[in-house]
């Protein structure tokens, strides 16, 4: 390494290179796959890999899966580099000198894959059931060994486990398929998939998309709806989260951008981007700039606080870096990514917002969606939905759909309730895929609902 390190500075004193970084990543990682009993992938990867970057006004980037090249990248994210002669700036700081880890109870390093088959057969037992015509299972562990070293002196050696496990169910009848799931994860050992009431969560998803077959369509018009934790959670992702990136607000497309301090959201509403959340699934102990994983509140009491920064937007907008440069592997440069993401509880209880509302929906889950940040706008679908009438849950709708304004849903917030959760984990992309998290409690506020459909 201290040879990499002197040919590293060699090479930045030949090319007149003011600033560099590497990242040398080794990830020991396990996939399986099965549906309807089927396995599809059974896979046990090793891999190492260094990613360079360069900077001289502009970055110079180059990767290796082979060390026996990693003085050739280091040469070649130089060279870019310095034919790039861009006019850009980027945050420096004080040297960093760690080793950090994040500790589990067991290793899934030290599970036989037999256990791991065994658990995703188990789960696609348990999944099986009348009306259910597809039954699908995925299991995932990977741990990051990852030594960072830059031209400051920083050198910082950070180990994270993540694991992740999923299944979905596609049920069948009265001419319709619908479909449920349910996903656990966290930066976390093995004991997080033992923790899981396998038999609960699967008759769960089974009993969800049974009863979506005979579900009505959802109405149409702007409705008072109350989110459940995890569409609270892909909203403020989605909607807000995306808006909070210091690479969309320096670009201008951002409906964020030049913001800073002025009131966007009720008084009541707080949003907080955690990568220091124990045991979650986005959860990192430094990012890929080696700069310290830090909470960020990006909305406080209704007023936009921060944005979401890496080492060059921190620069450029004349902000501190808050350890949101991520990147999906060592090939991969860091860019500007959320962690967990949720808003933060107040005092109300679910019962209390449901007295609130004459007419409107309860919307439950995350289905997907789209967002545009620029002129901020969204639509996400729901998982399933239910009629409220004068403060009664009525009857269930599916392929429902959430969409408005932004801002507008921001500021038609009503009632936030006091029942947090944060266990949605799951991959957000935006030319790369990195693990993330997010959730909130019961949010009441006012959206243009409508049918997926």
């Amino acid at each position: 390494m201290e040879r990499l390190m002197r040919k590293a500075e060699e090479l930045a004193r030949r090319y007149g290179i003011s600033y560099y970084e590497i990242r040398i990543t080794k990830v020991t990682a396990s996939h399986l796959t099965m549906q309807n009993s089927q396995l599809e992938e059974l896979a046990l990867n090793t891999e190492i890999g260094i990613g360079v970057r360069a900077f001289n006004g502009a970055w110079g980037f180059s990767s290796a899966n082979d060390m026996s090249r990693a003085e050739r990248a280091i040469e070649t994210a130089m060279k870019i580099a310095k034919l790039s002669k861009g006019d850009s700036r980027i945050y420096l700081g004080d040297p960093v000198k760690d080793r950090a880890e994040i500790k589990v109870k067991q290793s899934f390093l030290d599970v036989d894959i037999e256990d791991k088959l065994s658990l995703v057969k188990e789960v696609d037992s348990l999944l099986k059931g009348d009306s259910i015509s597809n039954r699908s299972v995925s299991y995932g562990d990977g741990l990051k060994e990852q030594l960072y070293f830059n031209s400051l002196g920083s050198e910082i050696e950070t180990v994270v486990p993540r694991i992740r496990l999923s299944f979905s169910v596609t049920a069948k009848g009265n001419g319709e398929m619908q479909q449920y799931w349910r996903s656990f994860g966290g930066a976390a050992g093995w004991e997080l998939v033992e923790g899981v009431d396998l038999t609960h969560w699967t008759a769960f998803v089974r009993r969800k998309a049974i009863s979506l077959l005979s579900a009505k369509s959802p109405p149409s018009g702007e409705f008072d709806v109350i989110m459940d934790p995890e569409l609270t959670g892909v909203f403020i992702h989605e909607a807000l989260g995306h808006a909070a990136e210091a690479d969309a607000i320096k670009t201008g497309e951002s409906i964020l951008t030049g913001r800073l301090g002025e009131r966007i959201a009720v008084e009541e509403l707080t949003v907080v981007d955690d990568p220091t959340l124990p045991g979650k699934f986005g959860s990192y102990i430094y990012d890929d700039e080696g700069i310290r994983a830090k909470r960020v509140e990006i909305i406080k009491n209704g007023v936009l606080l921060n944005y979401l920064n890496d080492r060059e937007t921190a620069a450029v907008l004349g902000l501190e870096p808050n350890g949101h440069g991520r990147a999906q592997g060592y090939s991969y440069q860091p860019l500007v990514r959320m962690s967990n993401t949720y808003v933060e509880p107040r005092d109300w209880s679910f019962e209390e917002m449901l007295s609130e509302v004459k007419r409107g929906l309860y919307m439950i889950g995350d289905k997907g969606g789209e967002v545009d940040t620029a002129n901020g706008t969204f639509t996400f679908g729901a998982k399933e939905g239910y009629i409220i009438e004068n403060g009664e849950i009525k009857e269930q709708v599916r392929d429902v759909a959430l969409s408005g304004k932004i801002l507008d849903v921001l500021k038609n917030i009503r009632a936030i309730g006091s029942d947090l959760v944060v266990e949605f984990p799951g991959y957000c992309g935006k030319g790369q895929w990195v693990p993330v998290d997010d959730g909130g409690p019961h949010v009441l506020t006012r959206a243009v609902v409508g049918g997926l459909r």
